[in-house]
Formats: C-alpha cells, structure tokens, sequence
C-alpha cells in the first residue's frame, strides 16, 4: 500500500495549487484588459488606425492624433483601470473581513458619504473639481468612521451588524443626496447628478495621475495582507492561535480598503456594483475560499474599462455615463447570483 501523504504536505500542495491558479487568472485578466484598453484607442468619434495609434503612443505621428490618442483618449482609460482596480481591491478587502458577500463599498454606505461630499463641494460651496474630489474624499472617510462606530460592539465589529448598519447610513445619506439637489441650482443639479451616476468624461491626466500615485502606494499594500486576511477567514480565535494580532490586522485592512474605495470614487463618481461584482467573480474563477484583492483588482478595472468603452459606443454619438452601464450589468449579475443560490437551494 503506498503512504498517505502528510497533512501538511497536501495542504501545501493545495495552497501552490490554488496560487497557480490564481495567477493565471489575473494574468489572463489582464491580458483582455490590455486588449480593451487597445480597442478604445483605436475606435472613437475621430477614427485612428493601429498603427497610428501604436507611433502616438511612442511619440510620433501627426498633432490630431497625438492629442485624440494621448490627450484624451489614453487618460480616460487609465482612470477608468485604475478606479476599477480601486474598487475592486476594496470590495475584496471588505468582503474578506465581514465574511459577507454585501460587505462592499457601494452597499455599506462609503460610496454614498463620497456623494454627498462631493455634492456639499458642488452645491454649497460651488468648488470646482479639486474641491469635489477632495469632498469625496472626506465624505468617504467620514461615512466609513461612522459606520465603523456605530457598528462596533465592546470593541469588535461583526460582519453582519456592519452591513446592516452600513446599508441604514447609504439610506440616510442618499436622502440627504437627494435634498441637496432640490437645492442646487439647474447647472449644478446637472453636474452633480451626473457624477453621481459615475461618469469618466472629461477625465484627463490632471486626474489620472494623482489617482494612479494613491492607488499604486495603496494596492501593494492590499497586497501585501492577504495572507493575514486568508488567515483571519478561519476566524478571529485561530487566527489569534496562529499569532495574527487580529484588532490590528482589521484595522490596517480596513484603512487600505477605506482609501481605496475614497480615492475611486473621488475620480469617477460612485461607480455602482464594480466593488461588489468583481470580489465575487474573481472567487469563482480562482476557485478560492475568498475573494483575492489582486484578482477582484485586475477583474475591476477590465469591468470598468469594457463598462466605459460600450458607454460610449453603444448608442453613438451618445455617450452615456459608465455608472449607468455598470447598474446594468451589476443588477442581472445579482439576479443571477439570486437565481443559482435559489436553484442550489432547492424549493422550500
């Protein structure tokens, strides 16, 4: 009879496995990523081959298509990669540490403390787009102290008590969104409504730089913690066992997520259902117990990306916001979600 193999040995093989796994899937992420990015250069109002596309990008061809390809079209789609790999990360992190699959940005509330910063910037202090991104920036950071206050419980927060109280914060805030567009005046409702859709317009790399310095510092250090947080998903007492200092390791996790979700959402809006969607297909394609935040990162952006380009060339020349495609493809995802679970779960 041959031996059994050690538990700890097949554990370790298990885990190269489902490393192995992991990186072929971010890399063929990333590969169709590459590809969209491509295909959103060449095609647009102000038509462009290849190969002129290709000697813009290295420096050369004529002035138009330096600024259609460099000025405009590359920035956008930068901002719009880097946001989703934001996203992403953040939904992953938040998911991981409320073991909730609700446990994201745009459900919890964070998204829409964004808004309603970003709408006090436009509305009551008519700021311009430093100011609006800077409000989105404290209105996330405060929303998420608030729910991380009022969530806690003899200093331990629990998944499920953190998303109720999250979705009852995104339920006043959007409330009070809405009173201060009764508020503002033709113009401003205008352009607040449509940041607050989640939009890409406009993006140049005035944007698209500090956005990728932030997101560049903050993902590796997401990175960098999921072994802590696959370790924290056995639960907070083994984790312990294993020398995890758990307050301290959520607490980090929690800050990386918070900033990247406020620094995506400064830049674009609250782009719905990308931090919520992209944590859970990355789990599905790597097979995971949890969703990764390099995965739901790479899954992120080519979301977000695809999302922007069939906004603007779906129903040419209008360009519609990238929010608006991502709603659509987030709700029949979650009622695909709701459909399978329904299906496995058989009748009752």
């Amino acid at each position: 009879m041959s031996a059994v193999p050690p538990v700890a040995g097949l554990a370790a093989r298990l885990a190269a496995r489902r490393r192995a796994r992991t990186a072929v899937v971010t890399a063929s992420v990333l590969g169709a990523l590459l590809g969209v990015v491509l295909f959103g250069l060449v095609v647009g109002d102000v038509p462009t081959s290849p190969a002129e596309v290709l000697a813009a990008l290295l420096g050369g061809g004529d002035q138009r298509t330096q600024l259609v390809v460099v000025g405009l079209r590359l920035p956008r789609l930068v901002t719009g990669a880097v946001v989703g790999a934001a996203l992403g990360a953040s939904g992953a992190l938040f998911q991981s540490l409320t073991r909730n699959p609700l446990g994201s940005p745009d459900v919890v509330g964070f998204t829409a403390g964004s808004a309603t910063g970003a709408l006090v910037a436009i509305v009551v202090l008519g700021g311009g787009t430093a100011a609006v991104a800077g409000g989105a920036l404290a209105g996330g950071l405060a929303c998420a102290l608030a729910v991380l206050a009022l969530s806690s419980s003899g200093g331990t927060t629990t998944g499920h008590r953190f998303v109720l109280v999250g979705i009852g914060t995104a339920a006043v805030l959007t409330s009070a969104n809405g009173y201060l567009l009764t508020r503002a005046s033709l113009g401003d409702a205008t352009a607040a409504q449509t940041w607050l859709v989640g939009s890409l317009d406009a993006r140049g790399w005035e944007t698209a730089v500090p956005l990728l310095v932030a997101v560049g510092v903050l993902l590796p250090v997401a990175l960098a913690a999921q072994r802590t947080l696959a370790l924290l998903d056995l639960g907070d007492d083994l984790a312990a066992a294993l020398g995890v200092d758990v307050p301290r390791a959520r607490l980090g996790a929690v800050v990386v997520g918070i900033a990247l979700a406020a620094a995506g959402t400064a830049a674009a809006g609250p782009v719905g259902f990308v931090a919520l969607a992209a944590p859970q297909l990355a789990r599905r394609l790597t097979r995971g117990s949890g969703a990764g935040a390099g995965a739901a990162a790479a899954l992120g952006a080519l979301l977000l990306v695809t999302s922007d380009v069939v906004a603007q060339r779906a129903l040419a020349p209008v360009v519609l916001p990238v929010g608006v495609v991502t709603g659509l493809v987030g709700g029949v995802y979650l009622a695909w979600l709701l459909g399978t679970g329904r299906a496995r779960s058989g009748p009752r």
